[in-house]
């Protein structure tokens, strides 16, 4: 049997609020994530460039290939044969992966000042840009919303007046953010 412990907040505020419709989904961890991520990406880039440039004095075979080999006599010593090799390559693989990873983390952190600015920058951004569409669409769904309430009740003229504004609005269609990349964004261009 198992007893959780209890309870004694009774505050009858919800923690965990659901997201309101209307709220701007851009967050500044959002950019500074995709940022870093980017970042880490070019690092490997970078990392695995600089290695390659220092195998061409045979390092990476020769003093890899040492340390590995270092390591596994120290880790197995009994071993021998097939798996030995196999060992000392997952050994180099590791080093390899070591070395190309902690490069990439150096090249991260020399670019967090920059990463942090050009987030903020970019959330800024996106946010004044999905601000005017999110309150494009609110003014878009209430004019909707009236054009429907005058149909309901309408003579024939109107209707074909309210027809006619319909497809006006229909033409200046609030457009999606450039950087919103949806199935929606795609029906529109075609």
């Amino acid at each position: 049997m198992r007893i959780d412990a209890i309870n004694t907040n009774f505050s009858f505020k919800s923690s965990a609020q659901p997201p309101k419709k209307d709220q701007n989904p851009v967050s500044k961890t959002g950019e500074k994530a995709l940022l870093t991520k980017a970042a880490f990406v070019a690092g490997l880039g970078v990392g695995s460039r600089l290695l390659f440039e220092l195998m061409d004095g045979d390092f990476l075979v020769d003093t890899l290939g040492n340390k590995a080999e270092k390591i596994v006599d120290k880790q197995h010593k009994n071993v021998r044969g097939n798996k030995r090799i196999l060992l000392q390559l997952g050994a180099w693989a590791g080093l390899v992966g070591a070395f190309i990873g902690g490069f990439a983390l150096l090249y991260t952190l020399f670019k967090a000042p920059q990463i942090n600015y050009e987030g903020n920058v970019n959330a800024f951004k996106k946010s004044k840009d999905m601000d005017i569409y999110i309150k494009g669409n609110s003014a878009e769904k209430e004019i909707y919303t009236q054009m429907n309430e005058k149909a309901k009740n309408a003579s024939k003229e109107e209707k074909t007046k309210l027809k006619e504004q319909y497809m006006i609005m229909q033409k200046a269609k609030n457009r999606v953010p450039d950087f919103v990349k949806t199935d929606l964004t795609k029906n529109e261009k075609s």
